[in-house]
């Protein structure tokens, strides 16, 4: 852990040790505003690579856009997908 005090250490080590019922939270904040929170911020899903082929006109397109065209082809996917199962779901 760099940049971390020896007493920082020591407190980081005490809290790992103790169960989550004995910590005491009353003065953290809680976050009720989940808007502005970003998905996958830390959490990276697997990737696997792949070959696609995929009509000229739509990966002009995309590449028009700039950078990260395999990027926005993810998401998109995704947002599919995702529109998909919560279509099921109702």
């Amino acid at each position: 852990m760099n940049g971390v005090s020896r007493k920082q250490k020591k407190q980081l080590k005490t809290l790992a040790a103790m169960r989550d019922s004995q910590i005491d939270f009353s003065d953290a904040a809680e976050v009720q505003d989940w808007s502005r929170a970003v998905v996958g911020k830390f959490y990276r899903p697997i990737k696997k690579s792949l070959t696609i082929r995929i009509d000229a006109d739509v990966l002009a397109w995309l590449k028009g856009q700039g950078r990260g065209y395999q990027t926005r082809i993810n998401q998109l996917l995704r947002a599919a997908m995702e529109g998909r199962s919560r279509r099921r779901r109702a």
